[in-house]
């Protein structure tokens, strides 16, 4: 696996690989990668011919008070987990070759009304510092198609308007969510979470299933569905900061009439801000 800290040198190296007309898929990464990581690689490595795997911890993602300082830095693991997978190369640039030496001074990418609910609203900015790091990294290795994560919908519809708002020719792929055996979606500040916690974070999906089951069976009084689910992980020691029941199409409240849905939680479990979804059609 070649590995690159400098956009020069990842470009020399990709403008090779472009040459042979071989396609580039990306993967981008905050590290401490787990399996979840891994299936974005593999579903990388099975549609494209070069898989570009980033670690970056972008710094204007994260709040004034949150977890940017503590956020778990594996390096050396990362590395020996992509070379065993088959990854073909690692950009792993510092927080200067990405930004240079002021932030306050950074451009903004901004999608509005997406990044605003939600997450958004839990974490102003949050998403603005998400779509500045991904522009980054589409202009400096020029994918062809983009893998993310769908544990983070919200991200990835922004992810999507931002492609077609600024008509870039890549393609966005959607990887499906990695559960532990509890059910659990993989994340990495699960890490922060100790064996009584866990415990009480899988209470999310499980509540997400049961939702969806009721609402799959003819339930429709949304408003209720979601303040009982509220409820439920109140009651279990999980703080939860929303539970809505939305289209998945562009995340307004859930109506008689939509078909596609998406559920989607975050919640407060011991230190970790945890977040999930499931999503089914009618």
């Amino acid at each position: 696996m070649n590995t690159y800290t400098e956009k020069s040198k990842l470009r020399v190296q990709l403008n090779n690989i472009q040459s042979m007309s071989k396609s580039i898929g990306l993967v981008p990464t905050m590290g401490n990668l787990h399996a979840g990581h891994i299936e974005l690689i593999k579903a990388a490595k099975a549609k494209t011919d070069y898989v570009v795997c980033t670690i970056f911890v972008n710094p204007l993602q994260f709040g004034a008070h949150e977890d940017l300082d503590a956020y778990p830095r594996t390096l050396d693991s990362d590395i020996q987990k992509l070379t065993a997978e088959g990854c073909d190369c690692l950009f792993a640039p510092s927080v200067i070759e990405i930004y240079g030496s002021d932030l306050k001074d950074q451009t903004f990418v901004r999608v509005p009304r997406l990044s605003e609910i939600f997450c958004g609203r839990s974490r102003p900015g949050h998403f603005d510092g998400v779509a500045t790091i991904v522009i980054k990294l589409f202009n400096i290795v020029r994918p062809d198609v983009a893998f993310f994560g769908l544990k983070d919908y919200q991200q990835f519809l922004i992810i999507k308007k931002l492609i077609i708002d600024l008509a870039l020719d890549i393609e966005i792929t959607g990887v499906e969510i990695q559960r532990d055996d509890s059910g659990l979606a993989l994340s990495s500040r699960n890490n922060y979470l100790n064996t009584e916690q866990k415990i009480s974070a899988a209470l999310l999906y499980q509540c997400l299933l049961d939702t969806a089951e009721e609402i799959q069976h003819g339930d429709q009084k949304f408003v209720e569905l979601e303040q009982a689910a509220i409820d439920r992980l109140a009651h279990a020691g999980v703080r939860p900061d929303y539970y809505s029941i939305c289209n998945a199409e562009d995340l307004q409240p859930a109506s008689k009439l939509d078909r596609k849905i998406v559920i989607l939680v975050a919640a407060d479990v011991g230190p970790s801000r945890l977040i999930d979804n499931v999503r089914f059609e009618l």
